[in-house]
Order: structure tokens, then C-alpha cells, then sequence
């Protein structure tokens, strides 16, 4: 690979006289460069919209959105995966961030793991990747072998597959369905990809897992619903939630909750409908969406505590 021919390694004009500036000066430098990369990322709009539909459609029968990355690229499809299960109660299972040399690449390069295509295609049949996954490529050149070795196994496999890159050309982008490449040109300093590249994947990733997860019913209005409430500060962000939601006081919010066991969506469901908590876990068991579920109390006409699963 001619890795002179790609933006995210080429030098920045802008930035050539960057070591003789003053603090104030380097910031607004690199201010300027961070001023490129939302637009860069409105233009893929459509692409990245195409792997959420994919996504959900995959996990929507019980498949998973699983990120594989190295380096920087690793380190940003690791942590979105991470936020998943505290922010919308997802099993850690079902969004799952892989590394080039494992956990302990998010600390310490690992050496020539990167460049491991084999070990990319491993990672993919370790994880058993199928027919119903999304397989998203994270690489900012859109050439790292271990990246582009995970992609071609998990099409191989069967999975959906899509590449994130910061430019073009590049071989993950020629090997996935679906190619996201927000080009945010040069770096501040040549091929720190961590910069502008690193940026504009870490935008990509909130917008791909949020909007997936929204699209799975994980998102009442703008609330996250289907919270892990597993330290003090979520408790009380569902109390909130419950009190923002249904107009309730404090105090009814926390007593739907302990009502419910701290499970928010049932409490939510059982304000909204005047529902017992049998009726709104067999509800949101059918139907895990609650704006759905609520429509189906209203269009019953009556209290879902009578028969809800005859509502169905």
C-alpha cells in the first residue's frame, strides 16, 4: 500500500509552522482543523444511515453490532460498545468492540497485531459472526490488515459489513457492503490520526449505535428508557425520567420504580396506562417499544390490567 496517496497521512499546509507558535496559536490551529470534521461527517449521512437499518434489522432477530478496530480506531469501537449496556440496558453481548491484540491494546501496543490479517479473520469466527451481525471495519486508512482481514471473514460468514475510514482509496472500503468515509484531510500533525480522523469516527459511532438503539424501542421521546440504573447518579436519572415522562412527582416516580424493582420501562408503562405490573411486562414483552406499547393502551380503550396479552 502507497500510504503517500492517502489524506489522513499526507502534510497539512495550514500547520507546516506549527511548532513555533505560541500555546494560544496551536490551539486555534488546531481549532480551525476541528472546524472540518462535523461537515465531513454530514456528508455520509445516507451511508451511515444504511448501516443502521442493517443493524437493526440484524438485531432485531437476536444479531449483534460488533466493532473491530486497531489502534485508535479499536480504542473508539471498544468504547462506544462499552456505553451500551449502562446507557440502554443492552446485554453486554449484543454490541461488542474488538481490538488488534486484545484488551490489552487499549493500554499498550501490542506489536504487529494491526497487521495480522489472520488474526482478524480468527477474532471473526471466534465470535461466530453471522448472518444476523453488523460488522463494523473501523480504520482510519482504510487499509489496516487486521481490520480488512475481519471484514472479509465476517462477509464471508454471512454477516452484514461495513467500513468507517477517513479516506479513500482502501481495501476495507472496496471489501465492505457499506463504506462511511468522512474525509477529514490532513492531520495538524502528519498521520496523528487520533486527531481529526479519531474525531470524526467517534461522531460516527454515537450516531450509529444511538440511532440503532433508538430504532430498537430503547428510546422513549428523548429518555433513555432501558437504563441500567446501577450506581447513584443513574438511580436518580430514572427517577428523572419516570417525573420528565409522565408529569409525577418525585415521590410517585420512585414509588413506581420500587414497585417495579428498579425496572424503569415497566414503571414507565404502568404511569403512563394506569396499568398494573403484570400487565406492562407482558406488554413490554410483546412489544418492547413504549411509545407502541402506550398507543396500544390508548387504542384498547381500557386498562391493559383487565387482559393485556388479548390486546394482541
Amino acid at each position: 500500500m502507497d500510504y503517500t496517496r492517502l489524506e489522513t497521512e499526507g502534510v497539512n499546509g495550514a500547520t507546516v509552522g506549527i511548532d513555533l507558535c505560541e500555546t494560544e496559536e496551536i490551539l486555534r490551529l488546531i481549532h480551525a482543523e476541528d472546524q472540518k470534521v462535523v461537515p465531513a461527517v454530514g456528508r455520509v449521512l445516507p451511508e451511515i444511515a444504511r448501516a443502521v437499518d442493517a443493524a437493526v434489522e440484524g438485531m432485531r432477530a437476536g444479531g449483534r453490532l460488533i466493532y473491530v478496530g486497531a489502534g485508535t480506531s479499536g480504542r473508539l469501537g471498544v468504547l462506544d460498545a462499552s456505553e451500551c449496556p449502562p446507557t440502554f440496558g443492552t446485554d453486554p453481548g449484543q454490541v461488542v468492540g474488538l481490538i488488534a491484540g486484545g484488551d490489552r491494546a487499549l493500554r499498550t501496543p501490542v506489536e504487529g497485531a494491526e497487521d495480522d490479517e489472520a488474526l482478524g479473520r480468527a477474532d471473526m469466527d471466534r465470535l461466530k459472526a453471522g448472518p444476523r451481525d453488523m460488522v463494523v471495519g473501523i480504520t482510519a486508512s482504510g487499509n489496516a490488515p487486521y481490520v480488512l482481514g475481519a471484514v472479509r471473514r465476517a462477509k464471508e460468514r454471512g454477516a452484514a459489513t461495513a467500513a468507517l475510514c477517513s479516506a479513500r482509496p482502501g481495501a476495507v472500503i472496496d471489501a465492505a457492503d457499506i463504506a462511511i468515509v468522512p474525509v477529514v484531510g490532513p492531520e495538524v500533525i502528519m498521520g496523528s490520526t487520533r486527531m481529526k480522523a479519531g474525531t470524526a469516527g467517534k461522531l460516527v459511532l454515537n450516531m450509529l449505535s444511538t440511532a440503532v438503539m433508538i430504532r430498537l424501542g430503547k428510546v422513549y421521546q428523548n429518555l433513555m428508557v432501558d437504563l441500567d440504573a446501577s450506581n447513584k447518579k443513574l438511580r436518580d436519572r430514572a427517577v428523572r425520567i419516570i417525573m420528565e415522562a409522565v408529569g409525577v412527582s418525585r415521590q410517585a416516580a420512585e414509588e413506581a420504580l420500587g414497585q417495579a424493582g428498579g425496572a424503569l420501562k415497566p414503571a414507565l408503562l404502568m404511569l403512563l396506562c394506569g396499568c398494573s405490573l403484570d400487565s406492562a411486562e407482558a406488554l413490554l414483552e410483546k412489544e418492547p417499544n413504549v411509545r407502541r406499547a402506550q398507543w396500544i393502551c390508548a387504542r384498547a380503550g381500557e386498562l391493559l390490567d383487565r387482559d393485556p396479552v388479548g390486546l394482541w
